[in-house]
């Protein structure tokens, strides 16, 4: 439940990561391949995001361009699922990733589909500028240090601007599902996560805080027999965090 070889700042990247997740690129767009389960997570994620940016700046479900005239930077990209989304509401995004390999998918799906997102292969914690809305998903459960990357994630973020993040909970159900059965069923490429990095909603609360953020929303992404993947108000699997600067 990852895009593969998220990017992260030079002080908590793991490079094993970016390497496995890299060799991946090629099958990002396969919607039955190593990526389907983001594939899956993906249109929940955004029916998120979207109720999160018609919040914070007052737009309504009928406004096809929510982000038009807005930056956007997309963190931990992988192959540009979030991020093409983001771009067909009409920001100007760039996506960030570690692994070359990845870019270089992304930008060529992206080319071709006619958008305008930007890719770059590059350290968040050295990039210039700030962005209305910096998103990161399924990011820092794979960081080295988590507290330096919302540090970094955060000082990326514009005065006025929204964040928003997902994760998986460490919890036994997060174990069973992601790990013990999404990784041993081969429904997530194995060695995709490691269960005693994950954060708990608390955990990464308090380091939003730290960084000098405020949580203004948080929901849970669960799984429904009949209907998959929605959004509930129980984060035991997983869940969604929007932020601001406090």
């Amino acid at each position: 439940m990852r895009d593969p070889a998220n990017h992260v700042s030079v002080a908590t990247i793991k490079p094993n990561e970016a390497a496995h997740f890299g060799a991946l690129a090629e099958d990002w767009w396969n919607p039955k391949g190593s990526s389907a389960m983001l594939h899956k997570l993906n249109p929940v994620r955004l029916g998120f995001v979207r109720a999160m940016i018609n919040g914070h700046w007052t737009k309504s479900n009928s406004d096809r361009f929510p982000l038009a005239g807005k930056t956007v930077l997309d963190v931990g990209c992988g192959g540009g699922l979030m991020t093409e989304a983001l771009a067909r509401m009409g920001g100007q995004v760039t996506g960030v990733d570690a692994a070359p390999e990845n870019v270089a998918v992304a930008q060529a799906h992206a080319d071709a589909q006619g958008l305008t997102a930007r890719y770059v292969c590059a350290d968040v914690a050295t990039m210039d500028g700030q962005f209305d809305l910096v998103t990161s998903m399924e990011v820092v459960e794979h960081v080295e240090d988590p507290a330096a990357f919302i540090r970094a994630l955060a000082g990326r973020l514009a005065p006025g601007g929204l964040m928003i993040l997902s994760t998986p909970n460490r919890t036994p159900l997060s174990r069973l599902a992601l790990i013990t059965v999404g990784e041993g069923m081969g429904q997530i490429p194995k060695g995709t996560h490691d269960w005693d990095a994950f954060l708990t909603p608390d955990e990464l609360e308090a380091l939003c805080i730290e960084a000098g953020l405020r949580v203004t929303d948080k929901q849970g992404l669960s799984f429904n027999p009949t209907k998959g993947f929605v959004l509930s108000g129980d984060m035991t699997l997983n869940y969604l965090f929007a932020a601001e600067r406090a």
